[in-house]
């Protein structure tokens, strides 16, 4: 029997996710590489004929050999870049490996603390994703925890400089990591001048988990800001990250990424900031940098 998101057309498979209530989008498969039930979710690895090999979690697709590097490279160096001197990194999630790969690209960067809850997740990554997650041992500043990111954050006493929550979507596991409890502890566990960040969805699909993710970051944080980069397989195409910063920036100019990088450019940085105006006024941003 064929996993729900996956039909048979013509002989051929298709993997289709929804978007929202009323689309979907269709890939066509070449094969399944690996699906399992874990003990947290439904994991599998499709071999896609545009996008190579997509891992999905709960149905829906968290990232692809062809395109996952605009999303990690986002993520992970926007909040390196602004910081003065990032030493102590904690990602939660982040099961693929990819935003670790980017965060000790930073030689500043002393130690990783990685919390995936599901030790599923990195397997299927090191073995069918090596685009994402890297070929080889990982780098010896990356500590892996197999843990709940919820209770860590929790409980934690260490510190850090910069937080990346490298969540998969609000559904399943991954639910109370959109809390304000959550983003309170994210908050104590930052240095005074840290700096956190986190994907919050798409403006076109999910404007109403975008609003969310700055309303509770407003709470803690002095200065929020989003900014977005296109991600042609995520929802829309057009793809939100909101940072939190513990300290107001005197600018957001001259942003400067670290390593060989695929997708980000300072300019690119700079410009992510810029929203077309249909998404300014939707979201009704209230900046106050």
């Amino acid at each position: 029997m064929l996993p729900k998101s996956i039909m048979e057309r013509d002989g051929e498979l298709w993997y289709f996710v929804e978007e929202g209530d009323n689309a979907s989008l269709n890939y066509r498969v070449r094969r399944i590489l690996h699906e399992e039930q874990t003990p947290y979710q439904h994991l599998m690895v499709l071999d896609t004929y545009d996008f190579g090999p997509c891992l999905i979690l709960d149905h829906i697709l968290q990232t692809t050999s062809m395109d996952g590097f605009i999303y990690n490279e986002m993520i992970a160096h926007m909040p390196l870049a602004l910081h003065p001197d990032p030493k102590d990194v904690l990602i939660i999630g982040g099961g693929d490996l990819g935003v670790a790969n980017e965060v000790v690209k930073y030689d500043s960067v002393e130690r990783v603390d990685m919390i995936e809850i599901d030790e599923a997740v990195v397997r299927a990554a090191q073995r069918f994703l090596p685009e994402v997650a890297g070929e080889g041992p990982l780098d010896p500043k990356i500590h892996v925890h197999y843990e709940d990111g919820v209770k860590y954050m929790a409980n934690a006493s260490r510190t850090y400089d910069v937080v990346i929550i490298d969540s998969s979507d609000p559904v399943g596991p991954a639910v109370e990591l959109f809390s304000q409890p959550f983003y309170q502890n994210v908050h104590k566990r930052l240095n005074p001048d840290g700096i956190m960040s986190c994907q919050s969805l798409s403006p076109v699909f999910n404007m109403f988990y975008l609003q969310h993710i700055r309303e509770v970051l407003d709470l803690f944080f002095p200065a929020v800001k989003t900014y977005h980069a296109t991600i042609p397989t995520y929802n829309g195409g057009l793809y939100s990250f909101t940072i939190g910063m513990k300290k107001v920036p005197a600018t957001l100019t001259g942003i400067k990424p670290h390593g060989e990088n695929r997708y980000v450019t300072p300019e690119v940085l700079e410009a992510s900031f810029v929203h077309p105006e249909y998404v300014r006024n939707d979201l009704k941003m209230r900046e106050r940098t």
